[in-house]
């Protein structure tokens, strides 16, 4: 898939991917929010708003109230990839929130993912 359908890709899409594999691993639909709206600065009405909109990544991305300052210290691989070593600023972001998603799956506590 090339990056230009990735980001042409509905948030909305992928978000039901995103819950599904935090369930599968005996996590919760409202940590995946926690760990959106903390990276985006959405608060959890904006976020169902942008899921109701079927927003692309790049505007979800784009119209975030407040990317966190903390997401900078998010590292390690994600589908081959060193996040930290992403250059595209969309991309990183994205996968940003992939490695979180993947620490939730994972079972780390919330404080860690959440870099507090």
């Amino acid at each position: 898939m090339t990056k230009h359908r990735v980001y042409a890709m509905s948030f909305a899409g992928v978000y039901p991917h995103y819950i599904a594999k935090a369930e599968k691993k005996g996590r919760t639909k409202e940590q995946v929010d926690d760990i959106i709206c903390w990276l985006t600065g959405y608060n959890k009405e904006e976020l169902a708003a942008q899921l109701e909109n079927r927003t692309d990544f790049e505007t979800f991305f784009a119209e975030a109230p407040r990317l966190n300052p903390s997401r900078t210290l998010i590292k390690g691989v994600v589908c081959g990839v060193r996040v930290e070593e992403i250059q595209e600023p969309l991309m990183r972001e994205i996968r940003y929130l992939d490695k979180l998603i993947d620490e939730l799956a994972k079972g780390k506590a919330m404080e860690k993912i959440l870099r507090s």
